[in-house]
């Protein structure tokens, strides 16, 4: 079997990445501080990413490594971001490993309506930059020799096993009131990518990668709805009924005042109020028609198990 190394196990998208890897055969291997989660077939090594050493060998003799490694909103600034993923290119060394990376839209500025792998990264923002910077300590690895990177992108997640995320943490988190906060401007598209088949199409493009370049971006492209269409289809999945309203952003602003996690995200609330549409047309060729989880099964998925234990009881 093929083996694969995710760093991150613990977050959302190493998670799932692991499920799809094991899922489609491969030896799977995860690293992380902690394994809330533990899952049945992942082999767990402990370790911290502060720690070049303790990631060279959690990686071992493994060609293939997903870095899903990503610091909490607030703790990216300083350089941190870089050195994270500069510890990362050191501990796969130089022998011609492949890295997946997880990549975002921040790279991008609002301007864009559709967003495709080819467009200049022109964002300006502070997180844009700091992501833009990331990518290119990658690309510079991959151009030296050292290791192949595929960057994948996509929208905000959402999905079971996905604690954390706008759904539990916004949208649902008084749906045992009998109420949903849509977030969001009113007919505005969002892009959106389910997890599992965001953790599907990384092993895709890992078995797909000596047909690949040493440096390539993909852009999933997910679900690309307006609040109006996200909040149907969660009344529709919900076995409670909901009333729908719009989430006031600014109070992300307030609890910024007491939350540097909140201060950051307030500052990000633009990508709510343009339509930036992830496409890759290449992408959907190479996963090929019906791979992606029909919209409503999908949030379905997520409604299931994100919805609060109280409005579930009350179903």
């Amino acid at each position: 079997m093929d083996k694969v190394v995710i760093l991150g196990i613990s977050g959302r998208i190493g998670s799932h990445a692991a499920r799809a890897f094991l899922a489609a055969g491969w030896q799977v291997t995860g690293f992380g501080r902690t394994n809330p989660r533990p899952i049945e077939g992942v082999r767990y090594v402990a370790g911290s990413s502060d720690s070049v050493d303790a990631m060279r060998a959690a990686i071992g003799d493994a060609r293939v490594v997903v870095n899903a490694l990503n610091p909490q909103y607030h703790e990216w600034d300083g350089g941190r971001m870089e050195a994270l993923h500069a510890r990362v290119v050191e501990a796969m060394g130089r022998d011609g490993k492949t890295m997946l990376f997880v990549g975002n839209i921040y790279n991008y500025g609002p301007q864009h309506r559709h967003v495709t792998p080819d467009l200049p990264q022109d964002g300006t923002s502070e997180k844009a930059v700091i992501r833009q910077r990331s990518e290119q300590l990658l690309a510079e690895a991959a151009a030296r020799g050292d290791l192949q990177v595929i960057v994948l992108r996509a929208g905000d997640f959402y999905g079971p096993d996905s604690a954390g995320t706008w759904f539990d943490l916004v949208m649902l988190r008084e749906a045992a009131k009998g109420r949903l906060a849509l977030l969001g401007k009113a007919g505005v598209g969002h892009s959106w990518a389910f997890l599992p088949d965001l953790g599907r199409a990384f092993e895709k493009l890992a078995w797909h990668r000596g047909e690949l370049d040493r440096f390539e971006t993909f852009h999933f492209a997910g679900n690309f709805v307006t609040p109006e269409q996200m909040g149907a289809a969660i009344v529709k999945a919900a076995p409670v009924p909901l009333k729908v309203s719009y989430f006031p952003r600014f109070i992300f602003g307030v609890m910024g005042l007491f939350d540097p996690t909140m201060r950051e995200v307030a500052k990000m609330g633009y990508l709510f109020d343009h339509p930036m549409e992830l496409r890759d047309p290449r992408l959907a060729q190479l996963l090929g028609p019906g791979f992606e989880t029909p919209f409503e099964d999908a949030v379905a998925q997520a409604v299931t198990e994100l919805l609060p234990e109280a409005a579930r009881r009350a179903a």
